[in-house]
């Protein structure tokens, strides 16, 4: 537990912890995905960890999946992120901006201009999701041209340079949990024949053409990609060459000298091991549900640099001190995870008392 708590250098930063917040979907910016006071709030709350990962965030109008997500490609994004960072900043915090697109995971109903989603290949996850009138099927997408692919690129590193102009100190590429960079990773999901499709080398390449437009537009050590290998989650199957694939992947990436890596560990430790070796740069990894006793063990051991929380660090704004402290956590309360008010994103209390995360 002790070096969880120590300072660690990611890309251009020195980070004062090695705790990260993980990326969490709430769905409350403004109705054109401007991130609102609330959501300043809800960051800077929550800044004492040495990395925030801001919530999902669409590079487009096609990359929106769900209602209320904020977006990272207009001037009133600009303006309401630049509110988030300075809040940020000023507790001493820093926070990259995670950039989702949703890519076949949307809805016409979700998304401002209503138009029917997009992905590699016209095939539907087979899942359902929330919209504003309740869930509803997953529609078919349109699967992209090849020049719509080199647009989607040139868009996430407009999105990137949009989230460094509002004062982000960078982005996470968000490549897991079978949203459009998965979707090309997946041969369920990815039927290309072109450039895009058919081999591992093909499918990985999207990937790999996102993080290096992102990179060069600014800079490697701004640039982080999270992949979840193995992940099922929105109809996503890697199929038999899955291991192959991440193995090539993670390859190539560490080439390109990125801030950092984040890993969603879905179980297979073997992998993990070997992708813990390709990878040269930070790794930040996420074990969903990982029981108190074992926090700061992957830090402890080597295995990570860094390790991600999501719903404790959702629940307890002053997580850190708690950890300190060896506190009791607060429990995260599903019904207000996505969409609402206040509840259940700026009032869960803290050790000092109700409103003290709100108080300077």
């Amino acid at each position: 537990m002790e070096k969880l708590l120590t300072p660690v250098e990611i890309g251009r930063y020195k980070l004062r912890n090695r705790v990260v917040m993980a990326p969490m979907t709430r769905s409350r910016a403004e109705a054109d995905g401007t991130p609102g006071d609330l959501v300043v709030e809800y960051y800077r709350q929550r800044a004492g960890v040495g990395l925030i990962v801001a919530e999902g965030t669409q590079p487009s109008a096609d990359g929106q999946g769900y209602p209320m997500t904020p977006g990272i490609y207009t001037d009133a994004h600009i303006a309401g992120w630049r509110k988030v960072a300075a809040a940020v900043h000023d507790k001493g915090g820093h926070v990259f901006v995670q950039i989702m697109h949703a890519g076949r995971v949307s809805h016409p109903d979700n998304t401002p201009h209503h138009r029917q989603g997009v992905a590699p290949s016209a095939i539907a996850p087979g899942v359902q999701t929330f919209t504003m009138a309740g869930m509803q099927d997953i529609p078919e997408p349109r699967a992209l041209s090849a020049e719509e692919i080199q647009q989607t690129i040139a868009d996430f590193a407009k999105a990137a340079k949009c989230a460094v102009a509002a004062g982000a100190d960078g982005v996470e590429i968000h490549g897991a949990n079978g949203y459009l960079i998965q979707q090309f990773l997946a041969p369920n999901a990815n039927r290309r024949s072109d450039a895009y499709g058919g081999s591992i080398e093909n499918r990985a390449r999207f990937a790999i053409d996102v993080a290096k437009a992102v990179a060069q537009e600014i800079g490697a050590d701004r640039t982080g990609i999270r992949l979840s290998p193995g992940s099922t989650l929105q109809g996503i199957d890697e199929g038999d060459e899955g291991l192959d694939l991440y193995r090539y992947l993670v390859g190539e990436l560490n080439r390109l000298g990125l801030a950092y890596l984040h890993i969603l560990h879905t179980g297979n430790d073997a992998l993990l091991a070997e992708i813990r070796g390709l990878w040269q740069q930070p790794l930040i990894l996420n074990r969903p549900g990982r029981p108190r006793a074992d926090f700061g063990s992957d830090v402890a051991t080597g295995l990570a640099e860094l390790e991600s929380y999501g719903q404790m660090v959702l629940a307890n704004p002053d997580f850190i001190e708690r950890l300190k402290a060896d506190a009791p956590m607060n429990e995260a309360d599903g019904r207000t995870f996505y969409g609402g008010t206040e509840q259940g994103y700026t009032d869960y209390p803290t050790m000092a008392g109700p409103n003290a995360a709100s108080s300077g």
